[in-house]
């Protein structure tokens, strides 16, 4: 990555490359292992499945995102920030675990809650982080090459999960995706030293960070 922009935004973007390159490899073979795994009535019992899952994990989010947001502006240093964004990923890295030993509808509808809940925690806290050290001036720039890695992970793990699966199964997939997520986590502590420990009151403009979800 250039180093025309700061470290902080580099190992951000970096660990979400990570992120969403897991994350990504869930997408094309999630309904296929709903239909596989979870339902036995079909097709149309899977796609009832995938779309009540969905709206669990988006109803949460929803909820909770605000919340969350207002808490973490109560406070003025970035370690909060940090430890949400920290604990959130993490939370997220143990969901494909969960996938792995699913295999009633209730099970996903769970983990999809509990995806939802770290989501929640990472999303405000990342952008948060991210805005106040973007570079001056580079704003336009750095967004971009957020959103030119995010693709770049996304489309490299669309291209790769269905091949995946159906060479090696669900189970390695879902492995794979826990491990890129803890690695998104470990690469978030390079930035631990350089947080603020005091942040003040700027007018700041956030822009909505887009993710991949199964």
């Amino acid at each position: 990555m250039p180093k025309i922009v700061n470290s902080i935004i580099r190992l951000m973007i970096t660990s979400d490359f990570f992120l969403n390159l897991g994350w990504g490899l869930i997408g094309p073979i999630f309904a296929i292992f709903i239909v596989q795994r979870i339902t036995i009535e079909g097709p149309m019992e899977a796609a009832r499945v995938a779309g009540l899952s969905a709206l669990c994990y988006w109803l949460t989010r929803s909820m909770l995102q605000i919340p969350i947001g207002k808490y973490l502006d109560k406070n003025h240093g970035e370690k909060d920030d940090f430890w949400f964004m920290v604990i959130g990923t993490s939370i997220a890295g143990f969901i494909p675990i969960g996938y792995l030993f699913s295999f009633l509808p209730w099970h996903i509808y769970f983990l999809q809650i509990i995806y939802a809940i770290g989501m929640s925690m990472v999303i405000p806290s990342w952008l948060a982080i991210f805005t106040r050290h973007i570079d001056k001036g580079k704003e336009a720039l750095e967004w971009g090459m957020e959103s030119t890695f995010l693709g770049a992970g996304a489309g490299i793990a669309g291209g790769i999960g269905g091949i995946v699966a159906s060479n090696f199964g669900f189970n390695i997939v879902f492995i794979f995706v826990s491990i890129f997520t803890f690695l998104s986590v470990a690469l978030l502590f390079f930035i631990k030293k350089d947080l603020y420990a005091k942040v003040k009151k700027e007018e700041t403009i956030l822009t909505v960070k887009p993710t991949i979800e199964p």
